[in-house]
């Protein structure tokens, strides 16, 4: 018992700061206020944000809550499935109308889906996509930001990984974008697959879920402050706690609703949350809570180690472009 006595130990105090990391994560996701501070500075992006909440909540949500409170009891009012009491031979005599009846009424419910509500799904998404990076350009904009970041700190004392100008500087530039959205693509590939394992499935789906949306809502602001791919990932993998806490408000519908509403939900919630990320001070807040612990942090969780690998096979498949990233990811 003394001898495992220090490893509790250590599990206790490292858990005690993971679980604050996670908690100032959440809290700082939950600054909604610095929305209406951002929208009241900018016009175009209180617009923009206007026009997700029209899209996505009045539109598609609305949709949803038309079709299920007023088209489908509708639907049954005029196509039963019952029949009022009869004698058993007037009863037989309904039994094929009673079927044809269930199997129109199905036919016409899926008949909206695949007029409207998928084509709205696709329009929603790809136009979304659009306005949440025009949300997240104006909310930069509107912050007026004259001191650097510690990510930006960190940037700019990288002389020695200083992106080459010309045109080696754009290919490089080119091939972190292919890389990234390679890695992001093959992350939600194994988001999608966690959610099929028995048991814990869903928990460590909601885990993952949470990183992707908090990489996806601080990416726009490392973006605009042009950190680089490698220092981005780093901070997200040695500061895991504190994004998963960030990511859970985003994802959390995915507990309570169907697919397609808690797409809705989140496709609503994601932009308030970019604009969060744009006015946190994540750096700081971390860089506060380690001065606490005395300069102590978490280990590097490996989080995108299973999409890199993945990524990495499949760009090893285009040599032109994948030898400056496999000499970089070497060089790391």
């Amino acid at each position: 018992m003394e001898a495992t006595k220090p490893w509790i130990n250590a599990f206790r105090e490292k858990s005690k700061q993971a679980t604050l990391l996670w908690l100032e994560g959440f809290r700082e996701a939950c600054c909604l206020h610095r929305v209406l501070i951002l929208c009241h500075r900018s016009r175009k992006l209180m617009i923009r944000t206007g026009q997700c909440f029209l899209l996505n909540g009045f539109i598609f949500l609305g949709s949803i809550i038309i079709l299920n409170s007023v088209i489908i009891p509708t639907l049954h009012w005029i196509l039963p499935d019952r029949c009022p009491e009869y004698s058993s031979q007037e009863l037989c005599s309904f039994v094929g109308t009673l079927k044809f009846y269930s199997v129109l009424r199905h036919g016409l419910v899926q008949l909206f889906y695949i007029t409207w509500f998928y084509p709205l799904y696709v329009f929603s998404i790809i136009l979304s996509n659009l306005w949440y990076n025009d949300i997240a350009k104006y909310g930069f904009s509107a912050m007026g930001r004259s001191a650097p970041t510690t990510l930006d700190t960190v940037r700019q004392n990288d002389v020695g990984l200083e992106r080459p100008a010309g045109v080696e500087g754009v290919m490089i530039g080119i091939g972190e974008q292919v890389y990234s959205v390679l890695l992001l693509t093959c992350f939600f590939l194994e988001v999608y697959v966690t959610g099929y394992i028995p048991y814990v499935g869903k928990a460590v789906n909601f885990l993952l879920l949470s990183w992707m949306y908090a990489y996806y809502c601080f990416e726009y602001k490392w973006n605009f402050s042009e950190v680089r791919l490698e220092k981005r990932l780093d901070f997200f993998e040695s500061n895991w706690a504190f994004f998963a806490g960030f990511g859970s408000p985003c994802v959390l519908p995915v507990l309570f609703f169907s697919p397609l509403v808690s797409y809705g939900f989140m496709a609503i919630l994601f932009p308030l949350f970019v604009l969060t990320a744009t006015g946190s001070e994540a750096e700081q807040v971390i860089s506060s809570q380690r001065t606490k612990w005395g300069g102590a942090g978490l280990r590097k969780l490996p989080i995108f180690n299973v999409a890199d690998k993945l990524s990495m096979r499949v760009l090893s498949l285009f040599p032109l472009e994948s030898q400056e990233l496999l000499q970089k990811k070497k060089d790391r």
